[in-house]
């Protein structure tokens, strides 16, 4: 993993929020800080409110990658994705984490606190962090994101 890795900013609901945890530990043993834009607890929240605030943060590259987590990953993913220059990637398996650096310059990653464990999460964000980016072909696909009006 890269440890010049720039910070990430990281944020969950209440139903990821032990796996956001876990997650935010393994980052730092890897050397790469953190912003934990919340949840700080169990206690049950609005997923949206927490997508907002890292896909907000990306968005405007305050962040160049962030790290979202809730129940199913379904709508962090969704609520990211509305903000110009977000890719946010739902991703459960390595292949998925893999393809969605390499074709789609994700610099969101999405994850399914109730749906994968910490063994596989881990995984999965080693591999997104350390996959780079193709171009070539990849990036003409995705210049015509910003072409779609908001």
């Amino acid at each position: 993993m890269n440890k010049s890795q720039s910070p990430i900013i990281i944020g969950s609901d209440h139903a990821a929020y032990p796996l956001k945890e876990k997650v935010k530990l393994f980052l730092l043993e890897q050397g790469i800080k953190i912003q934990d834009a919340g949840t700080h607890s169990e206690e049950s929240v609005d997923y949206s409110d927490f997508g907002i605030k890292v896909a907000s943060a990306v968005s405007t590259q305050e962040f160049q990658r962030g790290i979202l987590l809730c129940g199913t990953g379904l709508g962090m993913s969704m609520v990211a994705n509305r903000f110009p220059h977000v890719r946010a990637a739902l991703c459960n398996d390595v292949f998925s984490a893999k393809m969605s650096r390499e074709h789609n310059d994700a610099n969101i990653l999405v994850l399914g606190g109730r749906l994968i464990g910490d063994i596989l999460a881990f995984e999965l964000v080693r591999t997104w962090l350390d996959t780079p980016f193709e171009g070539g072909r990849h990036q003409g696909r995705l210049d015509k994101f910003d072409k779609i009006p908001q």
